[in-house]
């Protein structure tokens, strides 16, 4: 094992250096240097002698420059001030010393002396690729940090292209992290010049920091803009010929570009292979079988060490608890995977027991689980471990065996040392520890060290118990140090044979020492080790020298031909077409190599062609008509030197075939014909349908649409059963089967994550807790620590609480009991279901409130955020209700946050807290963004809302809080007033006042889904009228966030199919259209608008069709669906294909029968909707099919519309003619109505953006102002506008202030120049700036 300074391993040509001869010592040369600190981050400069690390206690640099034995600080470098230490992937003379500020150090002369740089930029804590370097040119290096304000920080990427002699220069806005196309030295664009200076930046979505919306951009100048200030870019089509939303990593591989990404609904990831960063496709896998899946999930694949002609991979399928995995390795192209092993072992940071033995083809150790289906299926079962090892790149697997006996190698998961576990560049020397038997046992009880002299293929014992060891000279030396957990190991051990005998030598001093590590030169030629122990406190390192155990230098009469891989004959065996031999010393030479930093050069020689040198071809995904050549299916790997013989060219003569051919036949012709399938006769009886959506992902590797559904009754009288049983469809209906899984259990719950629709969890009434976490495929259980509250659930408190971004991180709310009337809640929480911590007792509630996207955005706000709230007093139900946080599940860190809380409730990235005052019996809102500062939400003057009153916070996803305040609270006479905040969720003005609610307090008031700023509400027209007088309704949409308020204009033709309208307008409160909303809806899960179809909606109201309907939207909006609703039977539905211009009527069924539910995919994908109903014979399904009218995938052409199936759609308020909303022009895209094509990935709506110049629209009423009956914003009689100084105190960088206006800029907006409505008055200098002005 050695230190891996760079990532390479250096070849380098030296001279031998020939000494005179002289007598050979008995002992090796030991020295000692003692450290006060942990000695950490150990790296050579390869190809020298010269070593640096760093001391993070101290924060200094040590260096010797003569392999270990002398160490000197750094004194070119600042004391106390080294963050982290960074070594030059491709430069072996190169390194970073990275400090905590904007100025750091590099060293081009292996550290004799070092440089400043300046970066206008922090350096990331929490990433490792900080520094990305160019393969092949070492002054190219990419810088990926931070840039902070206070809490706020945004990532930033700068780049040099001098090695930092002149300032980085940042690249484009908005980037995650960027890398050089050329990352690796043998990948290549196919260009000199796009080699030279191609980068590709995953960066932020439009408007969003979620995940999902995230993409991959590349640039060939440094993203420089031209004239117009348009970014030279491009996003590349991953998918072949359109781009893919939701990049989250990059990665390069060898010869490989990996880009991964996921999607909402799902945590599977796809992955998208390159070989030049030009043409891209999905790795596509095996299907999933037995009792494992083939998804990639999120934080559950490692590549492994690969190789120049193919990609291996690990993916992980177990629970994380007792993680497994599959591993895979890909054609050539890197797209097509073969499953190698399956119950492969790892850990739960990933790191799989993988490793191929050094600098041979095809050759590497595993570790499986042997008993991985009982592990997989009861995750607390123990693991039994084998080894195993390969000769044929995984084609087969064989025993690892020591003297006719079956051994097992602890191996990545369980590392002792540093660098690689096995193997070194010392061609076949091969070291483990392990022990015989069954299976792997203990590290420390168990463990003896064995050799290989043969890469693997056989073994014998070397020393008893476990060891540390190295190897040098290129294997003619083998050192090793008895490992302990005690300061009790005083001797090492070396052998000059292979390993067949072994001599022990004495620490100097008798010095004792606990181990650390043991290393030497990457590339294990040298005869200086370097031995790093712990002893008395202190730390040693420890030169060893070998140089003059043997006086000789090998001669070409010491030297023998090893072959790397052999048959049972000892004849050479074949990988990729040739055999490797290597030369290296005989074991029981007298003699030393002495060709430090000089790898052993390996002898290739091709063999003839066998079947196993040929790899199916490969057809782009979908492309059923194009053609390809092929050698009866397959083709010679490319890469593959082995020679054609008679027979292979004749069985492999290349032929031209059709991409079709074992595919499927194209797609059928658009007939036109409405499909529908019926399912009758399977449900019983019941009064409701309790249905669930698994909508899959974009990157979901299926394409099933799947849904879990039982049958439920709702008696007065309560009697019968109250459940059926359950019953899933993986086709939207298609088909229905009951999941045996459940037939004993009495499920209490069905609960889908909130994100992740590949996981549902099935609450009992015990401890029993039942989930899937891949749509049904398979059920798992685990128990919970405590049996739930539902007393609590049915009050609104589900006692299972979801992490929006990592599905087994959870939160159970369970009901402990000291004795029959003394019982209380307690939080537990989990990261994988089998081990749970108790958080906090006496809770309420609680609720993870860090993410990914907040997380990043906020630096205070962790991903492992929780925010309770729990009792003052344990114990006393008498006591305040106070709100704790912790980032660390309460580990360690808890604290108040508030006291006298009384509820919380989240909305996009706002925390918004409702408090009592209890001295003047009034509640008090208090908003937080980073969960830990929270500040009073400031209402206009006077409004204060009694304890007994209650907030509603609405949907804020446009960076400003809607907060609903109940006004008027008289049953279903109640309403209340719709305050808005400004960006930061602290002041809030009046929106809309008498906006409706009912008396649970849910409100009249929806946003459209997909456009930004567009809601609707329902006010009550005749607030004042008298008790008994019938709330009187009116609806209103905002255009603008809810700054200004219209009617809706009537439709325009006077006259229908169903008669005259009452009157028509534009919109005036005489005369407009007004909609059912929220609180008058049967379904509430009904909305407006759906996701997938920009622009429309849909309600109840006066009127487009006669009757009330269901409705469902498909296609992205492009096929449309009504059926009435319950209580009207019918035997028909109508549809439209062209958004609604024109409708047709479909029979679904011979008698009329009453639709209980229409329904499809919430993101509006799919092309199949389902009724739900009851008939003569009871409940039915009927699944409604619309693929027939499509024939093919719409086509997207971003340079050229008009080659497109889309086109463009510019929303625009009615009062603003030039088309800017939120100071800019949005235009979408939609599908062109008629279009015989459908929509096969999600439709990124959002196609361009130009900001406008700002006007009156841009702008909101302020503080203590409304608007007048001219529309504009006047202060509110009897009340003072904000003291305008507090902007001074909020923004302590700023040196003026201005008089307030009345106005305020919408946090939405992004316009610029124009008119600034906040600054048309008279300027002031901030206090202590009065000089600056």
């Amino acid at each position: 094992m050695r230190v891996r300074g760079a990532l390479q391993a250096a070849a380098l040509l030296a001279s031998a250096l020939w000494a005179t001869p002289l007598l050979a010592k008995d002992h090796p040369d030991f020295k000692t240097t003692k450290f006060d600190t942990q000695p950490s981050n150990l790296n050579y400069f390869e190809g020298s002698d010269t070593i640096l690390f760093h001391d993070p206690h101290k924060r200094d640099i040590w260096r010797s420059d003569d392999a270990g034995a002398t160490w000197d600080v750094v004194k070119d470098l600042p004391d106390g001030k080294i963050a982290r230490l960074y070594m030059h992937d491709f430069d072996s003379k190169r390194a970073f010393a990275i400090t905590e500020g904007k100025k750091h150090y590099r060293t081009t002369d292996r550290g004799k002396t070092w440089k400043t740089f300046e970066i206008n930029a922090e350096w990331d804590t929490e990433r490792f690729d900080i520094l990305h370097f160019h393969a092949t040119d070492p002054d190219r290096i990419i810088f990926n940090g931070l840039k902070c304000l206070g809490p706020f920080c945004e990532y930033v990427s700068l780049y040099t292209v001098d090695g930092f002699d002149t300032p980085a220069k940042p690249l484009r806005p908005d980037t995650l992290g960027c890398w050089w196309a050329k990352s690796t030295a043998i990948f290549t664009t196919g260009d000199s010049d796009l080699d030279k200076d191609r980068i590709l930046c995953i960066i932020e979505g439009i408007d969003s920091i979620f995940t999902e919306d995230r993409r991959l951009v590349i640039s060939d100048d440094f993203f420089k803009a031209d004239k117009e200030g348009n970014v030279q870019e491009f996003e590349p089509n991953l998918t072949g010929d359109k781009p893919v939303r939701g990049v989250v990593n990059v990665a390069a591989v060898k010869r490989y570009f990996m880009v991964a990404t996921t999607s909402a609904n799902t945590d599977e990831m796809a992955l998208y292979i390159s070989t030049d960063t030009k043409k891209w496709q999905r790795a596509m896998f095996p299907n999933a079988h037995g009792d494992h899946d083939h998804k990639i999930a999120q934080e559950a694949y490692t590549v492994l060490e690969s190789t120049n002609y193919s990609i291996q991979l690990n993916v992980m399928t177990g629970s994380k608890s007792a993680p497994m995995g599959v591993m895979f390795t890909s054609n050539y192209d890197g797209t097509y995977f073969t499953e190698n092993l399956e119950y492969t072992n790892l850990n739960m940071f990933g790191h799989v027991d993988f490793e191929k033995i050094a600098g041979i083809q095809g050759i590497f150790l595993v570790n499986r689980v042997d008993n991985g289906k009982d592990v997989d299926q009861k995750p607390s079962t123990k693991k039994k471990l084998v080894s195993e090892i390969t000769f044929d790149d995984g084609r087969t697997f064989e025993k690892v065996t020591a003297d006719g006996k079956r051994i097992h190698l602890h191996s990545v998961t369980e590392l002792n040392n540093v660098g690689r576990v096995f193997s070194s560049p010392a061609p076949g020397l091969v070291l483990g520890n392990g022990n015989t038997g069954d299976y792997l046992g203990d590290y420390w009880e168990d463990a003896n060290l064995y050799v290989s002299d043969d890469a693997g293929k056989t073994w014998k014992k070397a020393l008893k118990g476990p060891h540390k060891y190295e190897f040098g000279d290129q294997g003619s030396i083998l050192v090793a140090i008895r490992d302990s957990k005690d300061e009790d190991i005083s001797e090492i051990s070396y052998s000059l044979d292979h390993g067949e005998n072994w001599v022990d030598e004495k620490l100097p001093n008798d010095l004792k020492i606990q181990p650390w590590i043991l290393t030497t030169t990457p590339d294990s030629t040298s005869l200086q080790f370097v031995l790093i122990g712990k002893a008395k406190g202190a730390w040693q390192v420890i030169h060893i020298d070998f140089e003059g155990l043997h006086e000789a230098t090998c001669k070409e009469s010491d030297m023998e031909e090893w072959h790397a891989r052999v048959d049972k004959d000892g004849e050479s065996t074949c990988i990729m077409g040739h055999t490797q031999t290597y030369p290296r010393r005989k074991k029981d030479a007298k003699c030393f190599l002495k060709k430090e930093f000089k790898l052993a050069e390996v002898e290739t020689k091709d063999c003839d062609c066998t079947d196993e040198d040929f790899e199916y071809g490969a057809c782009k995904k979908g492309d059923k008509n194009g053609k390809f050549m092929g050698t009866s299916g397959y083709r010679k790997i490319p890469g593959n030197t082995c020679k054609d013989t008679k027979e292979t060219k004749e069985k492999y003569k290349d032929v031209e075939r059709s991409c079709g051919d074992g595919i499927g036949a194209p797609p059928d012709e658009a007939t036109g014909e409405l499909q529908q399938v019926d399912t009758t006769n399977k449900f019983g009886h019941w009064t409701h349908w309790e249905k669930h959506y698994l909508e899959r992902g974009e990157s979901s590797s299926d394409s099933s649409e799947t849904i879990i559904m039982r049958g439920m009754n709702r008696t007065v009288d309560d009697s019968g059963p109250k459940v059926g049983p359950i019953w899933m469809t993986t086709d939207h209906g298609k088909s229905w089967e009951k999941i045996d899984f459940f037939k004993d259990e009495d499920v209490i719950s069905i609960a889908p994550h909130p994100t992740m629709k590949d996981w549902v969890f099935f609450l009992t009434e015990g401890k029993k807790l039942i989930y899937t976490p891949d749509r049904g495929k398979r059920f798992r259980t685990f128990d919970v620590p405590q049996p739930a509250d539902f007393e609590a659930a049915a009050n609104g408190i589900f006692p299972l609480i979801f992490h929006p971004d990592k599905p087994d991180w959870l939160i159970w709310l369970g009901k402990k009991c000291e004795s029959k009337n003394d019982c209380y809640r307690v939080a537990y929480g989990t990261k994988d279901g089998e081990r749970w911590e108790t958080l906090a007792r006496d809770v309420y509630r609680c609720e993870f409130t860090g993410s990914e996207a907040y997380g990043k955005k906020y630096a205070n706000r962790a991903v492992e955020q929780i925010l309770c709230l729990k009792r003052m007093k344990e114990g006393d139900n008498n006591s305040p209700l106070q709100l704790v946080s912790s980032n660390d599940w309460f580990n360690k860190d808890e604290k108040v946050r508030l006291k006298d809380a009384k509820e919380f409730a989240t909305m996009a990235e706002f925390i918004v807290v409702a408090t009592e005052d209890t001295e003047k019996k009034t509640l008090k809102a208090l908003a937080s963004l980073d969960g830990g500062q929270y500040s009073e939400a400031k209402f206009p003057y006077g409004f204060e809302v009694p304890h007994q009153h209650a907030y509603t916070v609405l949907d804020s996803s446009t960076h400003a809080v809607n907060l609903f305040v109940a006004t008027k609270m008289e049953g279903d006479k109640s309403f209340g007033t719709i305050l808005k905040s400004n960006s930061n969720g602290t002041s809030y003005v009046v929106s809309v006042k008498n906006v409706n609610c009912d008396q649970y307090f849910y409100v009249d008031f929806e946003k459209m889904v997909g456009l930004e700023g567009v809601a609707l509400v329902n006010v009550v027209a005749n607030a004042d009228a008298k008790k008994s007088a019938p709330k009187k309704l009116q609806t209103k949409i905002t255009h603008n966030d809810g700054a200004q308020w219209a009617f809706l204009p009537t439709p325009s033709n006077k006259k229908d199919e169903f008669g005259s309208l009452p009157c028509t307008s534009s919109g005036t409160e005489k005369c407009a259209l007004h909609i059912q909303g929220y609180t008058q809806r049967r379904d509430r899960g009904k909305t407006y608008s759906s996701e997938g179809a920009v622009g429309v909606m849909f309600g109840w109201g006066n009127r487009v069709k006669q009757g009330r309907w269901n409705w469902a939207l498909g296609d992205q909006g492009s096929i449309i669906v009504l059926v009435p609703t319950r209580g009207q039977k019918t035997d028909t539905l109508e549809y439209s294909l062209d958004q609604g211009a024109t409708w047709k009527k479909h029979t679904f069924s011979k008698e009329k029968v009453d639709v209980w539910d229409l329904t499809t995919t919430r993101s509006g994908n799919s092309q199949n909707f389902l009724l739900w109903g009851e008939n003569s014979d009871g409940l039915f399904t009927t699944k409604i099919d619309f693929t027939k009218f499509t024939d093919h995938v719409c086509k997207y052409d971003p340079e050229d519309l008009s080659k497109s199936d889309y086109q463009i759609f510019s929303p625009k308020h009615p009062l603003q003619p030039d088309g800017c909303l939120f100071g800019h022009v949005s235009q979408y895209l939609r599908k062109k109505p008629g279009l015989k094509c459908f929509n096969d990935f999600r439709l990124d709506p959002l196609y361009s953006k130009q900001n406008c110049t700002c006007t009156r629209s841009d702008f909101e009423c302020d503080f203590n102002y409304e608007l007048d009956n001219h529309g504009q914003c006047s202060l509110v009689k009897g009340l003072k506008p904000q003291d305008p100084k507090l902007w001074c105190k909020e923004h302590p960088d700023e040196i003026e202030y201005y008089e307030p206006t009345g106005y305020r800029r919408i946090p939405l907006t992004t316009c610029q120049g124009g008119t600034d409505f906040e600054k048309q008055a008279a300027v002031h200098p901030c206090p202590g700036h009065e000089d600056g002005l």
